[in-house]
């Protein structure tokens, strides 16, 4: 018999929608088999929270299999995707045409993605052993970074305080206290297994099992798009080039979602690119803009 449906606090987010009672009911005893997640844990979030719009994780890869009939069509929903579609991702810089004109008030360009290791938990089931072996496996995988991408890692525990005052100026550091994060599970044993890695010039980045094992950024100074997208390429392939030669696993990737990320709303190609601009007067001009 399944523990009684929890009441959702986030009655107009996606979990609202797809959890119903009948499926609770056949879901809620399934217990996934790389981290032992639930569906209990993985809609915390809209059940403690009233301001979720999805309001839902994924512990594991098993997750998106396991509770299938409630992430596909929620999945589908916000990513405006049929049930029958498949992922396409292509990372080639050649294709890229043009840039941002070199006359914008644009201070500094930065692209993202999220990465997970194939055998791991994600991070909101993540074992505590398995979190300490993704770190392992990346200081590994690190080392055999060349070139402009070749840098240092830096754990979180027992980080030295003017390491930890240098990360945050560079505003590089991630920092504990997301009530998210928490509920879902991904602040546990905290700060121990992460940390952040950069190359010497500050232009590639790692963090190290945050909301995802691995956000590998690449960021530089005014609005070469080209140029910080031809280094995020190359260093995603450097990375999970290293991963398979230490480990031999993948990042996880699946013919339908893309990358796999404990977040739905993150699958496909994981990326996010964002710009910092300059526009004089506006804070003078305050609500009236």
């Amino acid at each position: 018999m399944s523990d009684p449906m929890p009441e959702i606090q986030s009655k107009h987010s996606l979990v609202a929608k797809y959890v119903t009672a009948p499926l609770w009911e056949k879901l809620s005893g399934v217990v996934t088999k790389t981290a032992g997640f639930t569906l209990a844990k993985a809609i915390a979030c809209a059940v403690q929270f009233d301001d979720q719009h999805c309001g839902i994780y994924a512990g594991d890869w098993d997750s998106y299999k396991d509770f299938a009939e409630v992430f596909d069509p929620l999945i589908q929903e916000y990513h405006g995707i049929s049930a029958d579609a498949v992922h396409t991702s292509d990372m080639d810089v050649s294709k890229i045409q043009g840039n941002i004109d070199p006359t914008a008030p644009v201070k500094s360009t930065r692209i993202r993605v999220g990465r997970n290791i194939d055998g791991f938990g994600l991070s909101p089931g993540i074992t505590k052993d398995q979190r300490i072996n993704v770190e392992s496996l990346m200081k590994k995988a690190f080392a055999n970074l060349e070139g402009d991408l070749a840098g240092t890692y830096y754990p979180l525990t027992g980080m030295a305080e003017t390491v930890r005052q240098q990360l945050v100026d560079d505003h590089f550091l991630f920092v504990s206290g997301d009530k998210n994060l928490i509920v879902s599970g991904m602040e546990r044993d905290w700060p121990e297994g992460r940390g952040i890695f950069h190359n010497k010039d500050k232009t590639f980045l790692t963090w190290v099992n945050e909301e995802d094992q691995l956000r590998i950024i690449s960021m530089q100074k005014g609005g070469d798009v080209r140029a910080v997208f031809d280094r995020l390429a190359r260093g995603i392939k450097a990375v999970g080039d290293s991963v398979k030669a230490e480990s031999g696993s993948d990042f996880m990737l699946d013919p339908k979602y893309g990358y796999i990320h404990s977040c739905p709303t993150n699958l496909g190609t994981g990326m996010r690119a964002s710009v910092h601009i300059d526009l004089p007067g506006y804070a003078k001009q305050g609500a009236a803009v």
